[in-house]
């Protein structure tokens, strides 16, 4: 369980970084902004939206360059 809370995690994170490079206002987030809504779909299959955590679970945004590839 923690495995597939970990990789909705960074692909949340990912999506995130995804949204907010194409905004056409700041894509950089300031501290204390709320992140805008996404929807994803995970590795499972699944479909994620961020706002379907608002007030349910803590959602941890972690974005690692490179990480688990070979470039």
């Amino acid at each position: 369980m923690l495995r597939t809370l970990f990789r909705i995690v960074c692909a949340l994170s990912l999506a995130l970084a995804a949204a907010t490079a194409y905004a056409e206002e700041d894509p950089v987030p300031k501290v204390g902004e709320k992140a805008p809504d996404f929807l994803l779909r995970g590795s499972d299959g699944k479909d994620y939206r961020l706002s379907d955590y608002v007030g349910k679970e803590a959602v941890v945004l972690a974005w690692f360059p490179k990480a688990f590839t070979s470039g």
